[in-house]
């Protein structure tokens, strides 16, 4: 959105607050009549302010409404979403105002952060807003949480605390920002021995000089494809996140380096990063470039990658999206470039109680033989690194309560086709195990948008006569603040 429509919107809500204030002003000062020289003269004169102030009321509230719906069609943005916050916000006042009631403690756009006493007004919950170019919080901390329960159809269910985060920021001023993730992973750390992990995920400053060109530096989430930037519970269907953005897309893919990110204007909006790269030494068959993350630890930074992504939200209830990302991957490999590159396109759409998205990858690698070969002769195992992977997912969700009802129950189907093994090179032969699909069917319980609890059932299926993957069950419970 550019400066000049964010002025526009900006304008127009302030003059609807304005009017907002003097009337709950006006209201104030009416209920306490002066002193009456007559008790039935004063009778009538009360009624008549009251009348007054009722007519005043419906008119703002007509006009609230239709402001709060101007903003909803908005196409998205920081102050977009500050203002429909805000304006969510004094209408609650508006409320109080008539009614004398505590006002609710849900807000749309806010994501609550702590309990909010009735009538405290420093209370309100703090607010975390994400637009279409970068993630901005306009507090110091945020966070989510994901435990799963899972099983496999062979091997006992168990049970993991999978994940606990932490996000904090801080505003240097008007133009320099701080955010970052602190994960920590199934539970508990225990030195060199299987365990959890401890993992900073983003840690960077973004520098903002214009809507349509901001610079940021640090730790930075690879801008490819859905999820790996919008991974938080509630935000995706199903209790484990995507097949096809964990095998072909790795995520959570996080690495060092510097870009530029900006608003375009008419919906459109950018992110372009120069960051470390993949290590294909640790590249596999079964879960191709999933393991070459080098997570922010001693990162080799003689060659970097370039990621980059476009989107478009100038359509009320659509969002469109592309990514690719290309960089040298043979540095731990003496004399191996091994280019890679991936190509993403992906779509989310919502028309009323209808949700639907979709997306499709795939990725290339050079020098692949030469790489098979020589972690072989470094493990003494062949990897067999493919050249090419491809996966896609199509998936439909449904609201299933009236959209009045404060709670939501969500009905999806996903069908993902992933395999790692897709085009290989000379002299290596596909394993067909690895040529999978998934029917992921399942509901989403919302007690609170910012609450999903979830259960699923994955019909899973490979090319293999032989290798056979087994249909699981998963249960789990998320929430962000």
């Amino acid at each position: 959105m550019s400066w000049i429509r964010q002025g526009a919107e900006s304008e127009k809500f302030m003059d609807c607050a304005t009017r907002i204030c003097i009337c709950i002003l006006s209201f104030a000062f009416s209920v306490a009549p002066a002193a009456p020289q007559d008790r039935e003269s004063a009778t009538a004169e009360t009624e008549k302010r009251l009348a007054s102030i009722e007519e005043r009321l419906a008119q703002l509230e007509q006009n609230l409404t239709r402001l709060v719906e101007e903003l909803r069609n908005t196409p998205w943005g920081v102050e977009a979403e500050r203002l429909k916050t805000t304006a969510a916000l004094l209408s609650e006042d508006l409320q109080t105002a008539r009614t004398d009631e505590p006002p609710s403690t849900e807000a749309a756009g806010s994501e609550p952060t702590g309990e909010k006493q009735s009538g405290d007004r420093d209370a309100r919950p703090t607010i975390t807003v994400k637009d279409a170019s970068s993630e901005i919080t306009h507090v110091p901390y945020a966070g989510y949480m994901e435990m799963h329960l899972n099983r496999d159809g062979i091997n006992p269910a168990t049970l993991d605390f999978h994940r606990f985060v932490l996000l904090f920021g801080h505003g240097f001023g008007d133009r320099i920002r701080f955010w970052s993730e602190l994960e920590f992973e199934h539970a508990f750390l225990e030195g060199a021995e299987l365990g959890g992990e401890l993992v900073l995920e983003q840690a960077y400053l973004d520098f903002l000089v214009h809507p349509a060109l901001n610079f940021r530096a640090g730790m930075l989430l690879a801008p490819i494809g859905i999820i790996n930037e919008r991974h938080e519970p509630p935000s995706f269907n199903g209790v484990e996140r995507p097949f096809v953005d964990t095998f072909v897309i790795p995520s959570t893919w996080f690495g060092s380096g510097a870009g530029i990110l900006g608003d375009l204007g008419k919906g459109f909006a950018y992110r372009a990063y120069t960051m470390t790269s993949l290590d294909a030494a640790r590249f596999s068959a079964g879960e191709g470039f999933r393991d070459g993350r080098q997570r922010g630890f001693l990162e080799n930074a003689r060659h970097m990658s370039f990621a980059s992504r476009l989107e478009y939200r100038g359509i009320a209830g659509l969002a469109l999206g592309t990514s690719f990302w290309t960089g040298q991957t043979g540095f731990n490999l003496r004399g191996i470039r091994g280019q890679a590159r991936i190509l993403e396109f992906d779509g989310r759409f919502r028309r009323g109680r209808f949700d639907g998205r979709a997306q499709f990858v795939s990725t290339r690698l050079d020098d692949v033989a030469q790489i098979n070969r020589a972690v072989q002769r470094e493990t003494g195992v062949n990897p067999n690194i493919a050249r090419s992977m491809r996966g896609f997912y199509l998936e439909g969700a449904g609201r299933l309560l009236p959209s009045g009802f404060k709670h939501d129950l969500v009905t999806f189907y996903r069908y993902e086709n992933f395999d790692t093994q897709h085009r290989m090179p000379a002299g290596f032969l596909p394993l067909k195990q690895f040529d999978r699909s998934a029917h992921v069917l399942g509901l989403t319980y919302y007690p609170y948008p910012d609450v999903a609890i979830k259960f699923d059932y994955d019909f899973m299926r490979s090319a293999s006569e032989v290798f056979k993957p087994n249909n699981a069950w998963n249960f789990g419970i998320g929430w962000w603040f």
